[in-house]
């Protein structure tokens, strides 16, 4: 896809990506809100506890095969089975077959199946899917749709009148020192809603929130979200205003001017 990015393209692409959700999907469902078998992987952020279950890792094999069989010379990059490809392509598929496996775990529907396409450059097209409310976020270079229904941002341009948000701000901070940047930002916000995983994201875009700070992201946590986001008229940048696609440190904002004004506080 390159600089430039086709109608034909986009279209191509996006109609894979409603696939590898469809796949995903039949998993992730069959296994939500049943008995699960819930394993650890270890020490994440500041917490001992990093939950997978069959359906992460299940979900995730189906949407790699079909990568693979489509596009044989694209690479992948997963949360769960890592990364594969022989670097002879710049295209990379980023997976998270469900991100907010917490949520996952206990029955709250606030997680997503997260795949985005990278040209090499910059995560290009994006998708959340979270089958259980039956929404779907799609975002490309030109806009971002729920359900093929275009959304975008509302224009919420001071933080007085914004709605925050992040996934947990006791415990999903990379360090104590940005709990006390997040809390800055919110004592001076209007509304503050936490816990919502990928799913604040696509609050932004869709004109219900305004801003999600996170930290200790991975790429495959944000790299989907940041085409969903832009296409709906938000900026994602990290807190010193620069790409967010790595990971880290991570603002989305429902405006440029609103977006500022948090860079400054964090």
């Amino acid at each position: 896809m390159g600089q430039t990015h086709s109608i034909r393209e986009v279209k191509e692409y996006t109609d894979f990506l409603n696939i590898l959700a469809d796949a995903a999907a039949q998993i992730t469902l069959s296994m939500f809100k049943q008995p699960l078998n819930v394993i650890n992987k270890g020490k994440k952020l500041q917490l001992d506890y990093d939950p997978v279950t069959e359906a992460d890792k299940q979900s995730e094999i189906a949407i790699r095969a079909l990568i693979t069989q489509t596009y044989p010379d694209h690479a992948i990059l997963g949360e769960e089975h890592g990364k594969e490809g022989n670097g002879d392509t710049p295209y990379t598929w980023v997976i998270d077959p469900i991100d907010g496996t917490r949520a996952y775990i206990c029955g709250i529907p606030t997680w997503g199946t997260l795949v985005a396409l990278n040209d090499g450059a910059k995560p290009v097209i994006g998708m959340l899917d979270q089958p259980y409310l039956k929404e779907r976020y799609i975002g490309t270079p030109e806009a971002s749709y729920l359900n093929g229904d275009r959304i975008t941002c509302r224009p919420c341009t001071d933080l007085s009148e914004a709605t925050i948000s992040t996934t947990d701000p006791t415990q999903f901070f990379a360090s104590p020192e940005d709990v006390d940047a997040f809390n800055r930002v919110a004592k001076n916000a209007r509304l503050v809603r936490n816990g919502y995983d990928c799913y604040a994201y696509a609050m932004v875009a869709a004109g219900f929130m305004d801003v999600v700070i996170e930290s200790g992201l991975e790429p495959y946590d944000i790299q989907a979200l940041i085409p969903i986001i832009k296409g709906a008229g938000g900026v994602v940048t990290n807190w010193n205003g620069g790409s967010a696609a790595d990971g880290g440190q991570i603002l989305a904002s429902a405006t440029p001017a609103l977006h500022e004004q948090i860079l400054k506080l964090l």
